[in-house]
């Protein structure tokens, strides 16, 4: 590797601060630039690229959109201009200015991970959903919570959880006139329940197996109000994917809400199945923290000077802290050398702001009293 692609590479660690960084920036018009280049291609080809694009924004009206293309556009091309060859992986640019206070950002480098795809856009944001993937190696759960007529489905990845699509379907009340027009009516009810199933199936599919070819489905877990989870189970055979239904854990999980609140109820009803997961961890973590603050026995620990003394001491069992802190990243290797456990603080927990409000977002436990 040569020093140039030395210099340009990052790990994940520092991507995980940039894609926090470049989702910050917002434009009122497409002034953003975009540009992934895979493996393989050539420096060349892109800078012809770039230079026509360059070359038709002459076409933009409004002048003050067209000198921040034109800017964003000169500093890629300036910076590509200055490397010779692609590295390994590819390479990303991220160019563009902040149109109401002139403050531009220009960010060159290569990904973890082999850039998957060509793609060159200017947009209102930055374009980081393939870095994004990137990040997909932390542990993911598949959740679906099902009823005969409603749906969730969504993932917990690290300790965020996401709703990723809610499905509501027509199944008609029961009727009470008896005799064979009853059960004509009832297996009609049947019907338009196992077509609900059908198309929750189809969307699970759709969700799930591109989490499954990439290797980061760690189980599906279902749960939902009464029979209807296990009803559904046996009816989706047919619908699911072979790769889907076996990555289904067959514990199912009693859950009395539908959409986020609902996926947080099966989460921390099914804590026993996914223990060793983060979110699971995190919520136990914070139940400790508030327990022993509650208790004032000495062992809650918050504020920066706490913190770092008790840390420094190698006395700390474990900190919460908000990533978006400005010494987050001090916290977490601080903590690799004493064997200190760090909890990211999610914002889909209900303590995520009263621990961000109250503590300024770094708070812990001691594995003994210090002070």
């Amino acid at each position: 590797m040569t020093s140039i692609e030395e210099k340009l590479k990052i790990d994940k660690r520092i991507l995980k601060q940039v894609i926090r960084e470049l989702k910050k920036w917002k434009a009122p018009a497409t002034v953003l630039l975009s540009l992934y280049i895979p493996p393989g291609r050539p420096i060349s080809d892109v800078m012809n690229l770039l230079r026509t694009e360059y070359s038709i924004t002459d076409n933009i009206k409004l002048k003050r959109t067209r000198d921040a293309v034109q800017r964003a556009l000169a500093a890629a091309m300036d910076r590509l201009s200055k490397i010779p060859k692609v590295p390994e992986n590819g390479l990303v640019v991220f160019c563009g200015e902040d149109m109401d206070t002139k403050d531009f950002v220009c960010m060159v480098f290569s990904p973890p991970e082999p850039v998957p795809v060509f793609f060159y856009r200017t947009d209102k944001y930055f374009h980081t959903e393939f870095l994004e993937d990137m990040l997909e190696h932390e542990e993911t759960f598949g959740l679906v919570i099902v009823e005969r007529d409603q749906g969730t489905i969504g993932i917990l990845k690290g300790s965020r959880i996401q709703v990723l699509e809610e499905l509501e379907g027509y199944v008609p009340g029961k009727h009470h006139r008896g005799g064979q027009s009853q059960r004509r009516f009832d297996r009609q009810i049947e019907q338009f329940v196992r077509g609900f199933y059908k198309e929750l199936a189809d969307a699970m599919n759709k969700h799930f197996k591109p989490l499954i070819e990439k290797g980061v489905l760690k189980g599906i877990i279902v749960g939902g109000p009464g029979y209807a989870k296990q009803d559904f189970l046996e009816e989706a055979k047919e619908f699911l994917d072979y790769r889907v239904h076996q990555k289904i854990i067959r514990q199912l999980i009693d859950v009395a809400y539908q959409g986020e609140a609902g996926l947080r109820e099966l989460v921390i009803k099914a804590s026993d199945i996914i223990e060793k997961n983060k979110y699971a961890e995190l919520v136990k973590a914070i139940e400790e923290f508030k327990y022993h603050l509650a208790k004032d026995d000495g062992l809650a620990v918050y504020g920066d000077k706490m913190v770092k003394t008790a840390l420094e001491m190698g006395a700390l069992k474990f900190i919460i802290i908000d990533e978006e802190r400005d010494e987050a990243d001090y916290y977490i290797e601080e903590a690799q050398k004493y064997g200190t456990k760090v909890y990211i603080l999610s914002d889909s927990l209900p303590e995520a702001e009263w621990i961000k409000k109250t503590f300024k977002g770094l708070v812990g436990v001691l594995r003994y009293k210090v002070m």
